[in-house]
């Protein structure tokens, strides 16, 4: 090290010691302590802590001097994280907020501070201003209420879409994250391309699981996901399925991934990367079980339905998902905020386990479609008294039941409105104005007669960016499918112009490194042959319908 190097490292550290003491003979402890309210204990939760600048705290290099950024609590969980496991993220979320387990501590200069404790959906956040005078330390508890306790109506949350990388020693500080977001589930994908892996995971299946009351890890994985037909997600396998040298064909993929005992589907709401295409070829051939219809990546975020009802609409069953996509996507200017950042849980769904809480209780009622998709509001969905998932069969000029509940919090989750939808279609729906509806409570009962099959769903506004969307019940008639038949040959048709996009593509394309669906041309020309079969199939069987 030269001479000036060495003169002006120690300059920059007499002035962080300069800065350091003149910091400590004037800072105030400040000691915050956080309860549930339900069970009296201390519980993870989010933090963030604001001046009257609006500074919140920073992390800085060696030698940076930043009077404006706050200290870090030695209490906040640290958890790299970065895309492409780039090291982007440390110890804070974008934001600034950090998470802390029920408790922390604070050197602070005297003055007027913000502080918001936040812990998912469910919880009533809390924002209190603070006064710090020089020369006192302030101590303060706070209890954090339930408006809703859906545990104990059964359904569990779950995050289909998170990644961090982790060994067994990182479990403990992602599982409280996690809990901090109330994520009961939370699915850490190892994502891949044609070229590597990325956010690797130890192990898979119960091996790969991690648990603390109820909380839980569980390794998933993003793969195969390509430019020209889309990215996928499995969840539950026993092992991480990857064929490199048959890297597009993701049937192969989700036929093993079924073996395992594990669920596949489509993320991103199949409307980035083309994985409409995608589902084409593997929805008709029957190797799709769900779609990510919940997230705020894709522009049309954070529920986008136009691919879901596609494929509903045609009658083949598919359970609504939903995930963060954390460190990549979230709320903010891009969906007309303000603020916002990428978060656990902000697009989570709940699955449906009665009265037993366990992994695979919780993947039962994902594979049984049990589910609804959240950005704030709760949904409740009842056909004939069966939960979403459910296929019924009646007979011509049968009235169902259908009976739809969205809850919401005044202050927070203020709810709009609630639809009854059926083949894509509104039956009935109600608003926080009319007589017996509220923002915190919005209900419909009705009678629908059937003359042919129908899916029905049920979906739920609040205020910007709060959604949430049930998947549907599915009501056959005289042992028929549900398919919609005036929408039927338009989707068809869909699906016919997606095949001949991606032929087109095969015959030029994509110059990008990660285009290489060249090497496959072989395999797709293949599936698209298949699927051809299948259209043809699917519209003798719909005509016969």
């Amino acid at each position: 090290m030269s001479l000036s190097v060495r003169r002006l490292a120690l300059a920059a550290l007499f002035v962080l010691g300069l800065i350091y003491c003149a910091r400590s003979s004037r800072e105030v402890s400040l000691s915050v302590r956080v309860l549930d309210a339900g069970t009296g204990q201390p519980t993870p939760v989010r933090v963030l802590l604001r001046d009257s600048d609006g500074n919140t705290p920073r992390v800085t290099g060696a030698l940076t001097v930043s009077e404006s950024a706050l200290p870090i609590p030695d209490a906040a969980i640290p958890v790299m994280y970065g895309r492409y496991d780039r090291a982007e993220g440390y110890l804070l979320q974008p934001d600034g907020s950090f998470y802390v387990d029920g408790s922390f501590e604070a050197q602070l200069p005297p003055g007027s501070y913000s502080l918001k404790l936040s812990k998912g959906y469910e919880f009533v956040a809390q924002t209190v201003q603070l006064d710090l005078n020089p020369g006192e330390s302030l101590s303060r508890q706070y209890e954090l209420e339930r408006w809703i306790d859906m545990p104990g109506r059964g359904w569990y949350s779950g995050d289909d879409h998170i990644h961090l990388r982790r060994s067994p020693r990182d479990d403990p500080a992602i599982l409280r994250w996690a809990a901090a977001e109330d994520v009961h589930v939370a699915h850490l994908l190892q994502m891949g391309d044609f070229w590597a892996t990325y956010y690797s995971q130890y192990a898979w299946g119960s091996r790969g699981r991690y648990r603390e009351g109820d909380y839980i890890l569980s390794s998933g994985q993003e793969g195969p996901r390509t430019p020209e037909i889309g990215h996928t997600i499995s969840l539950g396998a026993e092992e991480f399925v990857r064929f490199r040298d048959d890297y597009y064909d993701y049937g192969r993929v989700f036929d093993q991934v079924h073996e395992l005992g594990g669920i596949t589907g489509f993320a991103h709401q199949a409307m980035t990367f083309h994985g409409y295409r995608g589902m084409t070829l593997n929805v008709l051939r029957g190797k799709v079980d769900f779609l990510e219809v919940m997230q705020f990546c894709p522009k049309e975020g954070p529920l986008a339905l136009k691919h879901y009802y596609h494929f509903l609409d045609l009658g083949y069953r598919l359970t609504a998902l939903g995930g963060s996509d954390f460190p990549w996507c979230g709320r903010g200017p891009r969906f007309g905020l303000e603020e916002g950042c990428s978060q656990i849980g902000d697009a989570r769904f709940y699955a449906y386990t009665g009265d037993s809480f366990s992994f695979d209780h919780w993947l039962q009622g994902v594979k049984a479609g049990r589910t609804f998709v959240t950005s704030g509001p709760m949904l409740e969905l009842t056909v004939d008294d069966q939960l979403p998932g459910a296929t019924l069969d009646v007979e011509s000029g049968t009235g169902i039941k259908i009976s739809a509940k969205a809850y919401g919090q005044a202050s927070q989750i203020p709810l709009r409105q609630l639809e009854i939808v059926g083949h894509s279609q509104t039956l009935k729906k109600v608003s926080a104005g009319e007589p017996g509806q509220s923002e915190e409570l919005l209900s419909i009962e009705m009678e629908l007669p059937v003359q042919r099959g129908i899916w029905v769903a049920a979906r739920a506004d609040a205020a910007h960016t709060q959604v949430a969307h049930t998947t549907p019940v599915y009501v056959g008639v005289n042992g028929a499918g549900f398919h919609n038949p005036a929408t039927a040959e338009h989707y068809l048709e869909l699906c016919r112009s997606y095949l001949k996009e991606l032929e087109e593509d095969l015959v030029q394309p994509g110059e990008r490194r990660d285009n290489q669906s060249f090497r496959h041309k072989e395999n797709l020309e293949r599936q698209i042959v298949e699927t051809r079969a299948a259209l043809r199939n699917l519209a003798s069987r719909l005509d016969g319908d």
